[in-house]
């Protein structure tokens, strides 16, 4: 025996003619679709079920004052930061060339990979005039040159040792306002010179322990007429 039950309906019960004009009239539709039955079964009109009734809010008074300009409200920040994946090719030791910024072209050694995702890097500052700084792995080249690093101590160096202080500004009188303003030099804290000739004496050991490489960290690197960049072996 042939299974008993109908099988769904796969196509429309009104078919388009043309692309928006369907075979049958909306009167036709009303009564092949039986919805005049359904109106009789509920006294002349379609059933419909209440919205279910919400919870009232509490009533907020509304404040007596209100500010004269609009104050932006913060946008929340529900993004869990990822640690930044360090290049395969950058490991501690390994000496990378900077491609932009204030020491373009320089040669500097990789010492650690701080929180922030920054490199830790140094000349050092003694042989090509690089100090501790940080730098974004996306603007360095890495070399396949390489230094035992293993007797310089970098734990001190966090994201909080370079973070800058901030001062705040006096406000200036009228006569003051309209004179001219002198820049005052910074200097560098004596505390953070003698932390450069620290890691400077421990990096030198090991660079000169390797034959011509304290030259090879002095010199920048530079492109010449007819090198082509992508052919090039670091």
């Amino acid at each position: 025996m042939a299974p008993s039950g109908k099988k769904p309906r796969t196509t429309s019960r009104n078919p388009d003619l043309i692309r928006g004009i369907g075979k049958y009239s909306r009167s036709k539709m009303y009564h092949k679709r039986g919805l005049w039955a359904i109106k009789a079964k509920n006294g002349g009109s379609f059933p419909h079920h209440d919205p279910k009734s919400k919870p009232a809010a509490p009533e907020v008074k509304p404040p007596k004052f209100y500010p004269a300009d609009d104050v932006k409200k913060p946008i929340p920040n529900h993004r869990k930061p990822k640690p930044t994946k360090l290049r395969a090719s950058i490991t501690p030791g390994t000496v990378l060339i900077i491609l932009a910024g204030r020491f373009m072209g320089k040669r500097v050694v990789f010492l650690n990979q701080l929180s922030s995702g920054l490199l830790l890097v140094t000349g050092p500052f003694k042989v090509n005039g690089v100090p501790l700084r940080r730098v974004n792995q996306a603007y360095v080249i890495a070399t396949s040159t390489k230094v035992d690093i293993s007797g310089v101590d970098v734990q001190k160096y966090d994201d909080k040792y370079f973070a800058k202080e901030t001062k705040r500004k006096k406000k200036k009188g009228e006569g003051e306002f309209f004179e001219a303003e002198k820049e005052e030099t910074k200097s560098l804290p004596q505390e953070k010179k003698d932390d450069q000739k620290a890691v400077d004496a421990q990096l030198i050991k090991c660079i000169e322990a390797v034959p011509d490489l304290k030259a090879y960290l002095a010199a920048r690197f530079s492109l010449r007429s007819g090198m082509k960049p992508h052919e090039l072996v670091f």
